[in-house]
């Protein structure tokens, strides 16, 4: 078993750190809000976690350091910070799982490095149920050595480890994969209200879509949030267009441009600026008709 540090417990973080206390690692966590740390902390109520009091403090003396924070700019602003550089011992892994962008890994990477400490770029596939059944896909870039030293760790919430290239892969890969699932997103809460303007229930075009070749396993699993608003939020139409934005940006950077969705950025970037932006993605169903069954409890 290891010494972990998590730094970064929102929904994603908070279920991470059960599935490792649960497989025995001692956790160390830290968020930049100490709430949903006391909380986690009271929650497992186990000796083999702990609330740290700083980034610093959660590093030192870990192993493996795992970030699942907001963006790239906040992932670098924390890892880099003087004082973290200074707690992080060399040869520690640091595995960054979050969404944070190709130029953000890639500078995280040479920075580490330059600093002895071993990165892995790593974002991961699926939420926070997925996180909870140990069945999270991880997308890991960076030198072998370092994947395989964070696999025992990772393996605590995933069930396969992809090695996809050296550091930026890892992002470049994630970005793909959201592609789709945003785009299906889109795609899938245009169909219901085609279909609802044609007096077809919600409830019976769904069972449709899921008995039919677009039945992915998104449309399976986004059931429940696509036919009920008040399904808790999985993820945030604000981080959808977070990811949606890194996605357009980083294909007009090579030439290959996204049309299809820099459509759906339009239609994600409308919703969130008509303050739908802590809604789940599946909301975007509700938003282009009007229809708003449920008000936003944090607005």
């Amino acid at each position: 078993m290891a010494d972990v540090a998590v730094l970064g417990t929102g929904r994603m973080g908070a279920a991470m750190v059960r599935r490792l206390v649960s497989a025995g690692h001692s956790v160390a966590a830290w968020n930049r809000s100490p709430g949903p740390v006391s909380d986690l902390v009271d929650g497992v109520g186990s000796e083999r976690l702990r609330a740290a009091g700083s980034p610093a403090d959660a590093v030192a003396g870990a192993e493996v350091v795992l970030t699942m924070l907001a963006d790239g700019d906040v992932t670098r602003a924390v890892l880099l910070d003087t004082a973290v550089l200074a707690a992080l011992a060399p040869g520690t892994v640091v595995v960054d799982l979050g969404t944070s962008g190709v130029a953000s890994a890639e500078a995280l990477g040479g920075a580490l490095s330059a600093a002895g400490i071993r990165f892995v770029d790593a974002p991961v596939s699926g939420s926070v149920p997925a996180v909870m059944a140990g069945t999270l896909l991880v997308m890991a870039s960076g030198d072998s050595a370092a994947v395989q030293a964070a696999e025992p760790v990772l393996s605590a919430f995933a069930r396969k480890v992809l090695h996809v290239g050296t550091v930026g892969a890892g992002q470049v890969m994630k970005l793909a994969v959201n592609l789709v699932v945003h785009d299906l997103n889109a795609a899938v809460s245009e169909a219901l209200r085609l279909a609802e303007n044609s007096s077809i229930s919600r409830e019976a075009a769904y069972s449709v879509l899921q008995e039919s070749v677009v039945g992915a396993p998104f449309v399976q699993y986004k059931r429940p949030a696509f036919l009920d608003p008040g399904t808790p939020v999985a993820m945030s139409l604000a981080l959808v267009e977070k990811d949606l934005r890194l996605i357009t940006e980083h294909a007009r950077a090579h030439g290959e441009p996204a049309p299809v969705t820099e459509q759906a950025l339009a239609s994600v970037r409308r919703a969130v600026d008509a303050g739908m932006g802590r809604r789940d993605m599946a909301d975007l169903s509700r938003f282009a008709t009007g229809v708003d069954a449920v008000a936003d409890p944090l607005l």
